[in-house]
């Protein structure tokens, strides 16, 4: 009841303050209108088949997750945000290869304005591939019927045309409302497939007993219990700096901390090792068919081997999500560049040397740090694998990625929400 309370009570304060009001209700239209956009399907679909395409695949279901829903049914914006998500992820990496990039995300606004424009130049030409590749796999299947130039060439212009959309719709409700609006918009396809997705899980527990029941949504709530914990977890390490005086006044003397996020990769790794994790499956579908009888035998075993239900699936995948925890980490941190922050205005770490020392202290930190982050992330990926041995369960609609998702969005808009209040209270103070 206090929990409730208190939410109820910051729901108040929100809803009372006219410029959040408006912010607030501003996010809600434009999901509303991301919604209603994600229901106008494309002509020519043979809807059941793609039902049954998507049920089948893990991959097209993660795809569907960060297209914010809308790549099931197959509508205007079917592709949804994740070319956008995938030239994001490019241009950050290639910031941390090319000096003038690096040199550009160091210059405030200006310079994340000329990278975010550089990423939605990008998101173009991977949004038309990843059109044409999804019209490819949709014939394949037998969920769509070959189509001419022309009619190709206006669905993949429709599905690139959606994509930017979309992106435009996510940074409306960045610049004018709450939070961040990709994360937003994905959120919100996952929270408005959710009554169909319980719907489909709960289809499969009728044959369990009560009691087993329980079970399951008590692992359910202990599972978003450990997703907000990890998602807020931290290592602290003290800072000390160093007094200066000048002109007869004291400077520094303070302690402070540097927090060290146990989950600083977020739900990256997962998307990389699902990707590299089925690749083996897609090529032995596609070749297991083909006239040489040696290439079709080895293909349909690989597909046996990396069926998503067996032991090597899932240990593949929960080691390529450490693996690559530890790569976006040492991506996005790096000690050397914290190591001279601190030393140039006077800090230092107690017990420690400034300089290289301090570099590998925060290394070695990082790295173990990371590992609990890794290993959380690996067994959040292969949950829905782990719940359906344990409870007998077929399939499985709902994961742990999805939940991952929804709980950090949720956490990141409080805290967004939050701020926002706290400027307005110390703006009342002042006046």
């Amino acid at each position: 009841m206090r929990v409730m309370s208190k939410v109820w009570g910051f729901l108040k304060k929100v809803w009372g303050t006219p410029e959040l009001r408006r912010k607030v209700l501003f996010t809600l239209g434009m999901l509303l209108v991301y919604r209603l956009l994600a229901h106008i399907p494309v002509a020519g679909i043979d809807r059941e088949a793609l039902r049954q395409l998507f049920a089948g695949s893990q991959l097209l279901g993660l795809l569907d997750i960060f297209s914010g829903g809308t790549l099931a049914n197959f509508s205007l914006i079917a592709l949804g945000l994740g070319p956008y998500i995938n030239a994001s992820i490019i241009v950050q990496l290639l910031t941390m290869v090319f000096p003038k990039l690096e040199e550009l995300s160091k210059e405030g606004e200006y310079g994340r304005e000329v990278i975010n424009q550089y990423t939605r130049l990008l998101t173009v030409p991977i949004a038309i591939l990843q059109g044409f590749a999804m019209y490819s796999l949709l014939r394949s299947q037998s969920v769509i019927g070959t189509l001419d130039i022309f009619s190709l060439l206006a669905l993949i212009i429709t599905m690139t045309a959606g994509t930017i959309l979309s992106v435009w719709l996510g940074e409306l409700i960045t610049e004018y409302g709450v939070g961040n609006g990709v994360s937003l918009l994905i959120f919100a396809g996952i929270v408005g497939r959710l009554p169909v997705t319980l719907g489909q899980t709960a289809v499969t527990l009728e044959t369990l007993s009560l009691g087993n029941l329980a079970v399951f949504v008590g692992v359910g709530l202990v599972l978003i219990a450990a997703v907000v914990f990890m998602n807020e977890a931290s290592r602290n390490i003290p800072i000390q700096y160093a007094r200066r005086i000048r002109a007869g006044k004291v400077y520094g003397g303070q302690a402070t901390h540097l927090p060290l996020r146990v989950n600083q990769a977020g739900v990256i790794p997962i998307i990389f090792a699902v990707s590299l994790v089925l690749l083996p499956s897609l090529v032995g579908q596609f070749l297991q068919n083909v006239n040489n009888q040696q290439i079709a035998y080895t293909a349909r075993t690989i597909v046996t081997f990396m069926n998503p239900n067996g032991w090597a699936y899932n240990l593949s995948y929960f080691f390529l999500v450490i693996g690559f925890t530890y790569f976006y980490t040492a991506v996005v941190f790096n000690p050397q560049k914290i190591a001279d922050e601190i030393k140039k205005y006077g800090g230092f770490v107690p017990g420690i040397r400034p300089g290289e020392a301090t570099v590998e202290y925060l290394n070695g930190i990082m790295n173990r740090v990371t590992l609990a982050g890794a290993v959380f992330l690996g067994a959040i990926a292969i949950m829905p694998a782990i719940v359906q041995v344990a409870f007998r369960i077929p399939t499985l609609s709902l994961g742990g990625t999805g939940i991952l998702i929804v709980v950090s969005v949720v956490l990141e808009t409080v805290k967004s929400l939050q701020s926002q209040l706290s400027i307005r209270s110390y703006d009342a103070f002042l006046v």
